[in-house]
């Protein structure tokens, strides 16, 4: 990829309940990360969502999680690695079969909540994962975490032919390792749009950002994750889309 690429988890509305504002963020993004059901997400809702995506030539990525539903995806949960594995291709599975029947198909993966967050955090879970999409399919790329040192699990991909896709984040802060800071700590979140725009800015560039103990972070990332769950969150995704297209335009 020769630009970095925007995406949003979406399609997260559940029957007749919304989440996120999907047509308002959709027009400006690169990748849609849709919910396959286990943490948000229906039929109907994916069906709608391929729809949206398609309509504005976003690329469809699946966006599988735990199976829990009531928590949002959030919780950790203990799988053994072929359960994990099970999941995955379940969810991928569904959301390929919506997606065909409107002509197109899934084009990549990126895990949900606390399953991304507990792979990041464990190599056996990281390596389940991987061999997952690998064995669905080894033409999709992989979407997790960048941090300061992507080289580990950039390996453990190498040894599955995978490609993988590393995220940044433009509304959240980093430790000096390149994890995000807990939410449960002050700071963890961005809410200045001023601040939103110019991360972006920084990671696209591949310049320093400052981690939160002030040491220096150099995220080398292929994608960045923006937010659309309210009116605020979309002008600052309107805002890094425009300022992107003028630093790097495709």
């Amino acid at each position: 990829m020769s630009r970095l690429l925007l995406n949003c988890d979406i399609g997260e509305s559940f029957g007749s309940w919304t989440m996120g504002l999907d047509a308002e963020v959709m027009p400006f993004i690169d990748c849609a990360n849709i919910a396959c059901g286990f943490h948000a997400g229906d039929p109907s809702i994916m069906r709608n969502t391929v729809k949206l995506a398609l309509a504005h030539n976003v690329r469809i990525g699946a966006h599988p999680a735990y199976q829990d539903l009531a928590g949002f995806g959030r919780r950790s949960m203990a799988y053994s690695p072929q359960e994990l594995q099970d999941l995955l291709h379940y969810q991928i599975g569904a959301l390929e079969g919506i997606c065909r029947a409107q002509g197109t198909r899934v084009s990549y993966v990126k895990p949900h909540g606390a399953m991304y967050n507990d792979m990041m955090a464990n190599p056996a879970q990281l390596r389940a994962v991987i061999q997952a999409v690998a064995a669905y399919d080894a033409s999709l790329p992989l979407m997790l975490m960048a941090t300061r040192d992507n080289s580990a699990v950039q390996a453990i991909g190498d040894e599955y032919g995978l490609t993988l896709w590393f995220e940044a984040f433009a509304d959240r802060a980093y430790d000096n390792a390149g994890r995000l800071v807990s939410r449960q700590l002050p700071g963890a979140v961005h809410h200045e749009a001023d601040v939103i725009v110019q991360q972006a800015l920084t990671i696209a560039a591949g310049k320093q950002l400052v981690a939160s103990d002030g040491s220096a972070l150099v995220l080398q990332a292929n994608t960045l994750c923006v937010h659309g769950d309210n009116a605020s969150s979309v002008a600052a995704v309107q805002r890094i889309r425009e300022a992107l297209n003028q630093q790097m335009p495709s």
